[in-house]
């Protein structure tokens, strides 16, 4: 079953990449929050070993909206949903070997508006899931957390290596997302020492590419959603924020790296070669198609704002890349630019 030209290449290298998955073949595998971007790629990519090279893999997306599942994948004869929420204890009757706990909010929008529902998938449904992979004897467990928990950076702090941390005010209600991830670290490392569940932790920074949602309030949405509609791209900042951005596939390839190769619990995944401004995003956004766009400025009152409070601390990913060679492919450029022929095919 081929998603989408674009997804379907991106899965075929992300296996490629990975020495054909051959770990998970014959393994039955628990996805979380399987109905967004990071979530679904892995049940893309899943899928695709089924059908092109006969893994034999049993895949349980857990999902709170049925509906949000393509009807092809509902009826898949590999694939078994379940439909609930993260935060309510999770009953499954079967082995499980795998579970991958990517349900999160990511949108700014909500952290702002849903603090409290934020934190609780974070916390709430971590403990579920830690709490099933407990049960159910897993071999490995991967969670997926942001750069978010590293917090602002200190002074003359430049990069943010796995074992730094910047600063964080609890008080703030939207900062329920970061401190939601942390305590969710805690977990996963107490599970680990106390009930020696195999716990990964990756620790994401700004991830895109198909399947993200352009209406979620993230610039880079906004940028893409002006690019589809033909609208002029508008700044709401003076565009300097500096920011590192992994396609999706890149990421998801780190993922399965971490998850099935990897010797410690902690990784940055992150592409430093990919460092650009806000303003840059928007410039090299605005030139993909072949009527450029114009750069608005129409500046907000920062205070008013919902995106993360802090300009700069770039994640380091020395560690995934000596550790676990890992290299991102794709640009910026080349990224963006697939994210928007996906979004063009929909």
């Amino acid at each position: 079953m081929i998603i989408n030209k674009i997804i379907d290449e991106d899965t075929e290298e992300i296996i490629q990449e990975n020495n054909g998955l051959k770990e998970l073949y014959g393994k039955s595998i628990m996805i979380t929050g399987a109905s967004g971007m990071i979530g679904s790629y892995f049940l893309y990519t899943l899928m695709k070993l089924n059908e092109d090279y006969c893994a034999n893999i049993k895949i349980i997306p857990l999902v709170r909206n049925i509906d949000k599942l393509n009807i092809q994948i509902r009826r898949n004869e590999f694939v078994f949903p379940i439909i609930q929420d993260v935060t309510t204890k999770i009953e499954y009757d079967n082995d499980i070997d795998y579970i991958i706990h990517a349900a999160s909010p990511a949108s700014p929008k909500i952290m702002e508006k849903n603090p409290v529902e934020t934190n609780f998938a974070n916390t709430i449904g971590t403990a579920n899931t830690l709490l099933l992979a407990k049960d159910k004897n897993v071999e490995g467990y991967l969670f997926i957390s942001s750069r978010e928990i590293y917090g602002k950076p200190l002074d003359n702090q430049e990069y943010f290596t796995e074992d730094s941390f910047g600063f964080i005010d609890q008080l703030i209600p939207r900062n329920a997302y970061a401190e939601g991830k942390k305590a969710a670290e805690n977990m996963c490392v107490s599970f680990n020492q106390e009930y020696g569940v195999n716990t990964k932790i990756v620790r994401l920074a700004h991830t895109y590419g198909p399947r993200m949602s352009i209406y979620d309030g993230r610039v880079q949405a906004d940028f893409l959603k002006n690019l589809i509609n033909g609208e002029n791209i508008i700044l709401k900042s003076d565009g300097s924020s500096i920011r590192t951005y992994t396609y999706i596939a890149d990421a998801i390839n780190a993922m399965f790296k971490i998850l099935l190769k990897s010797n410690e619990m902690v990784y940055n995944v992150s592409d430093e070669k990919n460092e650009v401004s806000i303003r840059q995003l928007a410039e090299i956004i605005s030139n993909i198609p072949s009527q450029k766009l114009e750069l608005i400025y129409d500046i907000e009152d920062e205070d008013k704002q919902c995106y993360a409070p802090f300009k700069f601390g770039i994640l380091s990913s020395k560690k995934i890349r000596d550790e676990l060679n890992w290299q991102a492919k794709y640009s910026v450029k080349e990224g963006f630019k697939r994210t928007y022929e996906y979004l063009k095919l929909i």
